[in-house]
């Protein structure tokens, strides 16, 4: 008893140790985002403001629209979030339920374009985005991502998980695949349509390098490329860090709102195993 009580000691101080490791980047850039010029670069190093001070963010979103590039992320992100969605659950339903010949081939190819890293695709897919004109433009921002292996293998390993009674019961009550696909076995899945989606939300709207590549305009901009535009136009740290907190308070929003179904779409394959 005492053991396990030792054990379970050291794993939560371990669990809170690696969180405020995580955390101190945060909130220090939050603490200095508030820190005048001077109190910056005062010696010895001040590690809280002496008074809260808002000109850094003002002078942020006057040198930048925040406001479009959270929109642009934000539209972005979510159109990808609903493409991967169906375009994985449909491929996973296909590779998981149905039978067909050369099933099991297709999806050995298909975990392969996993091991192909993105940086080795990217000139590719900008050559045909920019030949089809499209540069500058929401469908370049999206079109490369609505479906990827990642999205299939999960949602195939969700659907492995269900009952092959069920299956066999809406088969002879008549139910066709879709209507099995969406009646019942997108409502059995759902924890993990949950998790694959806070994910493949919070991994696009942190997309820094194909942004960059796919948009000139301003007015295009997604978050990650307007806070590094305004790193080469000024040199205030307090205004960069102001502006850094101001794009992650959505992503933070947005991980608190879905905690708990990211939580539960992860534990729900070692539940069910």
């Amino acid at each position: 008893m005492k053991q396990k009580l030792l054990s379970k000691t050291i794993f939560l101080t371990l669990n809170i140790i690696f969180a405020f490791i995580i955390v101190i980047p945060v909130l220090y850039c939050v603490d200095i985002s508030f820190m005048t010029q001077k109190e910056l670069f005062s010696y010895p190093p001040r590690f809280l403001p002496q008074s809260i001070h808002f000109d850094n963010y003002r002078n942020a979103l006057r040198m930048a629209p925040f406001p479009r590039f959270i929109l642009n992320s934000f539209i972005v992100s979510t159109t990808v979030m609903i493409g991967q969605l169906l375009t994985g659950s449909l491929a996973a339903y296909a590779f998981s339920i149905l039978r067909f010949k050369g099933k099991n081939l297709l999806f050995n190819l298909m975990l392969c374009t996993m091991m192909i890293p993105g940086q080795a695709i990217i000139i590719s897919n900008y050559l045909t985005i920019a030949s089809w004109r499209l540069t500058d433009t929401y469908f370049a921002l999206f079109l490369p991502y609505l479906a990827t292996a990642f999205a299939v293998f999960n949602m195939r390993q969700a659907f492995l998980q269900l009952s092959t009674e069920i299956r066999e019961a809406a088969v002879i009550d008549g139910c066709r695949n879709f209507r099995f696909f969406w009646q019942i076995a997108i409502p059995l899945v759902r924890p993990q349509l949950g998790a694959l989606g806070i994910y493949v939300f919070l991994n696009n709207y942190n997309q820094y390098l194909w942004p960059l590549l796919v948009t000139n305009k301003a007015a295009m901009r997604t978050v990650q490329v307007g806070v590094a535009s305004l790193r080469l136009e000024v040199a205030n740290f307090g205004m960069i860090l102001a502006g850094v907190t101001i794009i992650l308070i959505p992503s933070i929003l947005i991980f608190l709102i879905g905690q708990k179904q990211l939580i539960s779409g992860l534990t729900a394959g070692a539940i069910k195993g």
